[in-house]
């Protein structure tokens, strides 16, 4: 059966891209990689639609918040607090 197929001179075609989602090359620590795996099986989806949710549900979580955030450390909450009193 082999012999009767020549692809010598064949060519790979396009790879359709599907709507809304882009092929990447990324790096994940294998403990994470084996933990979504493992899920996923037992949930019966692909573990690449559970990181998916994971990172849209990460993103959800920090819309609405500033770029520039910072965490407020304790000489700010000094200040703040030094204002506060001073303005009572």
């Amino acid at each position: 059966m082999r012999k009767e197929y020549d692809f010598s001179k064949g060519r790979r075609g396009a790879v359709v891209p599907s709507k809304g989602k882009t092929r990447i090359t990324i790096m994940l620590d294998d403990d994470i990689l084996e933990h979504f795996r493992s899920r996923a099986e037992a949930e019966g989806v692909g573990y690449q639609t559970m990181i998916n949710a994971a990172l849209r549900a990460a993103v959800s979580r920090t819309k609405g918040k500033a770029a520039d955030e910072k965490p407020l450390t304790a000489s700010a909450l000094r200040k703040i607090l030094r204002e506060e009193l001073h303005a009572a």
